[in-house]
C-alpha cells in the first residue's frame, strides 16, 4: 500500500488494537481522577465543617451554602459526564471514521492513477542514413619530426523524409493482472523517400526500430515499393536500399502492438514535411498528449480521430499522440476535515439546547446517538453520491428527529431552530466551498436565537411545560 494511503498521522484510529487499548487506559484514569475530585470535594467540606464545629452560627451558614452547591454539582455531575463521555467517544470515532475516508479517499487517487500508469508505446520516426567520406588530419611525430597526416574517414549522415503518411488504430483492453488499460496498436505508416543528394551518393539505410515499450509485437513488416524488406540478423532493424540522384521510392512501415497506457510518435529531432497522422482512438475519453494540439479533432461514435497535417518544414521538440484522459478526482479532504471538527459541532449544538429548552438525561444521550449516527451515515453515502446532497436527505431526518425534543409546538420549535443553527448549518457549511460564509451564517443565527429567546421572551418554555 502507498504510503499516503496508510491514513493521517498522528489521528487516533480506534480499529488499530494498540491505540483501542491505549484509548481504553486514558478512559479509565480520566474517570479515577473525577471521582477523586468529587471526594475530595466531599472531604474538604467535611473538614471545614469539623473545624467550625465550635461556632454554631457559622458552621449552620457554611453547611447550608455548600450543602446546597454540593447538591447542584451533583445534581448537574451525570449530564456533564454523559456529555464528556458523548464528546470523547465522539471524538475517537469520528477520528476513526476521518482516518478510514482518508484511506479510502487515497486509495482511489492511487487507484485512478494505477489505470494509467505505466510505460508507453512510443514510435520513433524512421531515419535515412547515408556514409559518406570525410577529410581530416591530424600532426603526429615521425623519427623525431612533427608531420601533418590527411586521411579520411566515414560519417553517417540522414536524409530527410519526403513525406510521411501515418495511421494507427488504437483499442483499449484492460489488464487483469495489473488493473490498468492496456492499449492494442494497429500501426500502418507510408514514407516517401527523395534523393536530392550529390550524383556520387547512392547508397542508403533505411532504420526503422520497433516502438518502445510494447509487451507483444506482432506482424512487424517492412515494405519498398511493394517489396518486403527481410532482416539480416535478429534486433538489426537497419535495411540498405540504392537510390539514385533526383530517383524516389516508398516505404511502408507496419505492425501490430500491445502494451503501455499511451502511445505517442516522436520526431526524434527530425524536420517534418508533407506529415500527415491520424490517430483513431476507438474508447471513449480519449485526449492529445504532450501539448501538440491537433489539427483537427472529430468524434465518431465511441471513437475519437486526432488528426496533424505539417505541409511545409516544422520541427516537433515535444512528441505527440494519445492517452486516456480519467475524471479527476476533486474535494478530498472534505469529510475527513468535517468529521475531526465534528465533536465541537456536536458541543455547539447541545449548548444551544441547554440554554433553549430543558433537557434530561435520556434527551441528551439520545441527541447524541443521533447526531453521530447521522455523521456515520454521510461518511458511508457519501460514496455512493454527492455530500451535500447526502446531508441534504440526511438532514431532513435530523430535523423530524429533533421534533421529539420538545414537549409541546413551541419546545419543539426552539429544538428545531437550535439543530438548524447549531447541527445542519454547521455541517453544511463544511462540504461547500464558501465554509466561512455558512458556519458566520450559523454562527450569527445561533446568536439572533439566543437573544431573541432569553431577552424578548419568545418560545420560552413555561415551568409547567417543563419535563
Amino acid at each position: 500500500m502507498p504510503e499516503s494511503a496508510k491514513g493521517m498521522p498522528g489521528i487516533p484510529d480506534l480499529t488499530h488494537p494498540t491505540e483501542l487499548v491505549k484509548f481504553g487506559t486514558d478512559v479509565l484514569k480520566a474517570s479515577l481522577l473525577l471521582v477523586f475530585v468529587i471526594v475530595a470535594l466531599g472531604v474538604a467540606i467535611a473538614l471545614v465543617n469539623f473545624s467550625l464545629r465550635r461556632q454554631q452560627v457559622e458552621q449552620a451558614n457554611f453547611i447550608d451554602e455548600w450543602a446546597i452547591r454540593y447538591s447542584q454539582i451533583l445534581a448537574g455531575l451525570p449530564h456533564l459526564t454523559l456529555v464528556l463521555i458523548l464528546l470523547i467517544g465522539g471524538f475517537f470515532l469520528c477520528s476513526t471514521l476521518s482516518n478510514r475516508y482518508h484511506h479510502w479517499e487515497q486509495a482511489k487517487v492511487a487507484q485512478v492513477a494505477a489505470s494509467v500508469a505505466g510505460d508507453r508505446l512510443e514510435q520513433i520516426a524512421p531515419q535515412i542514413r547515408y556514409v559518406v567520406q570525410v577529410p581530416y588530419s591530424y600532426t603526429t611525430q615521425v623519427n623525431g619530426k612533427i608531420v601533418t597526416v590527411n586521411e579520411t574517414r566515414e560519417e553517417s549522415r540522414y536524409l530527410t523524409l519526403a513525406g510521411s503518411q501515418i495511421q494507427v488504430k488504437i483499442d483499449q483492453t484492460p489488464d487483469v493482472q495489473n488493473r490498468r488499460a492496456t492499449y492494442r496498436v494497429d500501426y500502418t505508416a507510408d514514407y516517401k523517400v527523395v534523393n536530392q543528394l550529390p550524383e556520387n551518393i547512392n547508397q542508403f539505410f533505411w532504420e526503422a526500430p520497433p516502438p518502445n515499450g510494447y509487451s507483444l509485437l506482432s506482424g512487424y513488416k517492412i515494405e519498398q515499393a511493394g517489396r518486403r524488406l527481410q532482416q539480416t540478423s535478429p534486433g538489426n532493424y537497419s535495411f540498405p536500399f540504392r537510390l539514385g540522384q533526383g530517383e524516389e521510392t516508398t516505404f511502408r512501415v507496419s505492425y501490430k502492438a500491445q502494451g503501455g497506457s499511451r502511445w505517442i510518435y516522436s520526431a526524434d529531432g527530425q524536420l517534418l514535411q508533407n506529415f500527415r497522422l491520424v490517430a483513431i482512438a476507438n474508447f471513449p475519453g480519449a485526449d492529445f498528449a504532450s501539448g501538440i494540439v491537433p489539427t483537427e479533432i472529430a468524434g465518431e461514435g465511441q471513437s475519437t480521430r486526432f488528426t496533424w497535417v505539417f505541409d511545409d518544414n516544422v520541427s516537433v521538440r515535444n512528441p505527440f499522440g494519445v492517452f486516456t484522459n480519467t475524471n479527476p478526482v476533486r474535494n478530498t479532504g472534505v469529510l475527513p476535515r468535517l468529521l475531526l471538527l465534528a465533536p465541537a459541532l456536536f458541543l455547539w449544538w447541545i449548548l444551544l439546547l441547554y440554554l433553549s429548552i430543558p433537557m434530561n438525561i435520556k434527551n441528551i444521550a439520545v441527541a447524541g446517538g443521533v447526531f453521530f449516527a447521522c455523521l456515520l451515515a454521510l461518511t458511508y453515502t457519501s460514496r455512493v453520491m454527492s455530500p451535500q446532497f447526502a446531508w441534504t436527505l440526511i438532514s431532513l431526518v435530523l430535523l423530524v428527529l429533533s421534533w421529539g425534543l420538545g414537549v409541546n409546538v413551541r419546545a419543539s420549535l426552539a429544538a428545531v431552530i437550535c439543530t438548524i443553527a447549531g447541527a445542519v448549518l454547521p455541517v453544511f457549511g463544511l462540504l461547500v466551498p464558501y465554509s466561512g460564509l455558512t458556519l458566520s451564517l450559523a454562527g450569527f443565527l445561533s446568536a439572533v436565537w439566543l437573544a431573541v429567546h432569553h431577552w424578548f421572551g419568545w418560545y420560552r418554555v413555561q415551568p409547567q411545560d417543563q419535563r
